[in-house]
C-alpha cells in the first residue's frame, strides 16, 4: 500500500485523483459526509465526532476531543504507520476555519519530513511542501499562478525557473511574501530550495473545463 486518500470536513472543489483498489481511504470526522457524497467507502472514519454524529455500519476510530493533533493530522499519521508514502488530501482548505487550513499546510511538511509526499487540493489549486530538494511543475493553465512561501524560517538557495519572475540562489524570509503570485512562462517550471522548506502552490485547470 503506497497511497492514502484523506477526506476532511472543509470545502471540496472536485476530485482530481480518485482512489483505486488497494489505496487506503480515511475519512477525518465529518469528511465522511464527503465520502458518501462521492460514493467512496472509507476503510476507516477517524475523529472526535464533534462536528457530526458517530456513523454506524463503517469502521470507526474515536479519539478524544481534547488532543494535540487535528483529526486530519491523526489520519496522516495513521497512513504513515500503514506504509503509505503518497497522500491526497481533500476538504482540507476553505470554510470558516483558516486555522485548520494552516494546520493542513503544516501536515504537508510533516509528511515530507517523514519521507512521504502530500498533495492538498483547494479551489483549483494544489499545494505541497518541499525541503532541500527540487520540485518540477507542469503548466496546466496558460499563465497559471505559482506561489512559494518559506515554512521553517528563512529558506536559502532558492531557484525558480520557467516562471515570469525567476529567482537564483535567493533567500526567502517568512515575514516577506516575495514568492506570491508568480506565473508559468514555460511548459515546465522548477522550484529548488537548498537549505530550508517551502510551501508551493500552483493553479490547476478549472474543474470540468
Amino acid at each position: 500500500m503506497e497511497r492514502c486518500f484523506i477526506f476532511a470536513a472543509g470545502d471540496f472543489f472536485g476530485l482530481r485523483e480518485r482512489p483505486a483498489p488497494g489505496d487506503l481511504v480515511i475519512a477525518a470526522d465529518a469528511g465522511y459526509r464527503l465520502c458518501r457524497r462521492l460514493g467512496i467507502d472509507p476503510a476507516l472514519v477517524l475523529g472526535d465526532f464533534d462536528s457530526m454524529p458517530e456513523p454506524s455500519g463503517v469502521p470507526v476510530q474515536r479519539v478524544p476531543v481534547e488532543k494535540d493533533d487535528t483529526d486530519t493530522m491523526l489520519a496522516v499519521k495513521l497512513g504513515l504507520e500503514r506504509g503509505c508514502r503518497e497522500f491526497y488530501l481533500y476538504g482540507g482548505t476553505g470554510g470558516k476555519r483558516l486555522d485548520h487550513t494552516l494546520a493542513n499546510f503544516q501536515a504537508l511538511l510533516y509528511l515530507r519530513r517523514s519521507g512521504a509526499r502530500g498533495w492538498l487540493y483547494g479551489d483549483d489549486f494544489c499545494w505541497t511542501a518541499v525541503e532541500n530538494e527540487t520540485l518540477t511543475l507542469r503548466r496546466q493553465v496558460d499563465w497559471g499562478l505559482v506561489s512559494v512561501f518559506p515554512m521553517a524560517g528563512e529558506a536559502r538557495g532558492v531557484d525558480e525557473t520557467g516562471l515570469q519572475y525567476p529567482l537564483e540562489n535567493a533567500a526567502l524570509r517568512p515575514e516577506v511574501a516575495v514568492g506570491v503570485s508568480n506565473h508559468f512562462a514555460a511548459d515546465e517550471a522548477a522550484v529548488t530550495v537548498r537549505d530550508g522548506a517551502l510551501l508551493v502552490g500552483w493553479e490547476l485547470p478549472r474543474e470540468g473545463a
